[in-house]
């Protein structure tokens, strides 16, 4: 019965419309990937199915991409927050004690809809913006009640009207080289014409928050600066966080899957 359920489960993910190279992948409307031979595409539909294979609530608008092995797969989502302003500069230490207070708030949240529990505990990779992509990354550290530890790697792209969001989601122990792996396929990454950052117009929407908004909250944390948001501070991380939860059984029945 096991192995025909590992078997099924491989079967079901096999099945999903993947997009392969010369395919280009489309992001919504705003965005697009250029694929290798090494990775594949979802559209939202399919990243749904994925998703909700892998133990997660069914999500709409986002994309997915991976490798071929399956070692390893990233989600992209698209805020139209309006034009964000990367002249900010980041506090590392600030902005890790915000999170694990968001941590805290949501973990009762996660409790309510019966999620895994997740603890953050520091950064696995500090946040860093580099100026010339646009690409604001960070990866946290997070525990589960049994001690598995989950990192989720963070992407932000800022473009025109908003701002790609990216979580890779990877075994611990083989971070760094999926990491390398991610950062290759986004090199086939871009805005479509009108939709990049430097296409910025007078009278564009401008976003009310910069950098540092983004790795903790985006719009919600800036509501909450004037009380009227914090409300949603229970929220804020519940989306990175059930992706993370949902990795520790994606790696498990992958791993079971090449036993």
């Amino acid at each position: 019965m096991r192995n025909r359920i590992r078997q099924q489960n491989s079967q079901e993910l096999d099945s999903l419309a993947w997009q392969s190279a010369p395919k280009i992948g489309a992001i919504g409307s705003q965005a697009q990937i250029r694929l290798d031979n090494n990775t594949r595409f979802l559209d939202s539909v399919n990243t749904n199915k994925f998703l909700q294979l892998e133990g997660n609530p069914p999500v709409e608008n986002a994309y997915s991409i991976a490798p071929r092995s399956l070692k390893w797969f990233a989600i992209f989502e698209f805020d139209p927050t309006g034009h964000v302003r990367d002249d900010e500069k980041i506090d590392p230490d600030d902005l890790l004690n915000t999170l694990k207070d968001q941590n805290v708030r949501g973990i009762q949240e996660r409790k309510r809809l019966g999620l895994p529990i997740l603890h953050l505990t520091e950064w696995f990779v500090p946040p860093h913006y580099d100026v010339e992509t646009k690409r604001l990354e960070w990866a946290t550290k997070l525990v589960d009640d049994s001690g598995r530890v989950t990192v989720n790697y963070l992407t932000r792209i800022l473009g025109r009207t908003g701002v790609m969001g990216a979580v890779l989601v990877s075994d611990p122990d083989n971070l760094e080289e999926d990491t390398r792996a991610f950062r290759l396929a986004l090199k086939g990454f871009e805005f479509v014409p009108g939709q990049r950052y430097s296409e910025f117009q007078s009278g564009d929407k401008v976003a009310e928050y910069g950098l540092a908004a983004l790795i903790v909250g985006g719009a919600a944390a800036a509501a909450a600066k004037t009380g009227a948001g914090k409300a949603l501070f229970k929220f804020i991380g519940i989306g990175t966080f059930a992706v993370g939860a949902a990795v520790m059984g994606f790696f498990r029945r992958l791993f079971s899957r090449k036993e």
